[in-house]
């Protein structure tokens, strides 16, 4: 799925028309989902199903669902949603608390 903001889109509205010939476009506003843009000639099955990775993507970024879990909801293999959740500048790895205990935690071990 192509995803692109509202800014490239006033851009250049022919390169997202090309993919929605493909897939559904999802369009961002910011960082977030704001709409889709589906090709007249793609059936609604084949729309849903290019929607799935979107869902996925968002449900995964909301923190509502694991990567495996999003993984699945997408329907691509794990390494394809990875490169489809980078394509979407959303990051893999999640910086919380338990990040700064373990680096502590580290440095203290490497120290001694």
């Amino acid at each position: 799925m192509f995803a692109t903001n509202v800014r490239n889109l006033k851009k250049n509205p022919s390169l997202a028309l090309k993919h929605a010939e493909k897939d559904p476009v999802l369009i961002l506003k910011g960082n977030e989902p704001n709409a889709v843009l589906v090709h007249l000639d793609s059936t609604l099955a084949e729309a849903t199903e290019g929607l799935r990775p979107a869902l996925a993507a968002s449900l995964y970024r909301d923190g509502l669902v694991s990567l495996g879990k999003a993984s699945q909801i997408s329907g691509l293999a794990l390494s394809e949603f990875i490169t489809h959740l980078a394509s979407l500048n959303i990051e893999i790895v999640r910086h919380d608390e338990t990040v700064d205990n373990e680096v502590k935690d580290v440095s203290a071990w490497l120290s001694s």
